[in-house]
């Protein structure tokens, strides 16, 4: 039992359950946005919701695939702009990265620097 217990109990498992919870609520979301955004576009064009499931050229049924890859599109968008961008930012904000070469390391490899000059100009 205490095998199950640690497994149960790591915080992998945890994290993992959180996240399919979040992104199963956050696809809703999305979803939900994505279809409010092509009711806003088939009311500015004044016909039907943009749908290509029946353009078929040469014979070649492409539309169900061009319908799709709008709807990614304006998932990715959502995605990047509502989600990473202010993701990355405050990241960004709350915990930055140290830049390479802070000033005591800079001091550091200076005084390196002169040391050795110091002892090549000694022999």
């Amino acid at each position: 039992m205490s095998g199950f217990k640690n497994f149960i109990l790591r915080g992998n498992l945890v994290e993992l359950a959180v996240a399919v919870i979040m992104g199963t609520a956050f696809a809703a979301v999305v979803t939900a946005f994505t279809g409010m955004l092509l009711s806003a576009i088939a009311k500015a064009t004044g016909g039907a919701q943009p749908n290509f499931d029946d353009y078929a050229p040469g014979e070649i049924e492409v539309g169900p695939f061009l319908t799709a890859l709008v709807a990614f599109l304006i998932l990715a968008t959502v995605v990047y702009f509502f989600v990473v961008m202010p993701y990355t930012k405050a990241k960004d904000r709350y915990f930055p990265t140290e830049e390479a070469g802070t000033p005591a390391d800079v001091a550091l490899l200076e005084e390196i620097r002169d040391l050795l000059k110091a002892r090549n100009d000694s022999v």
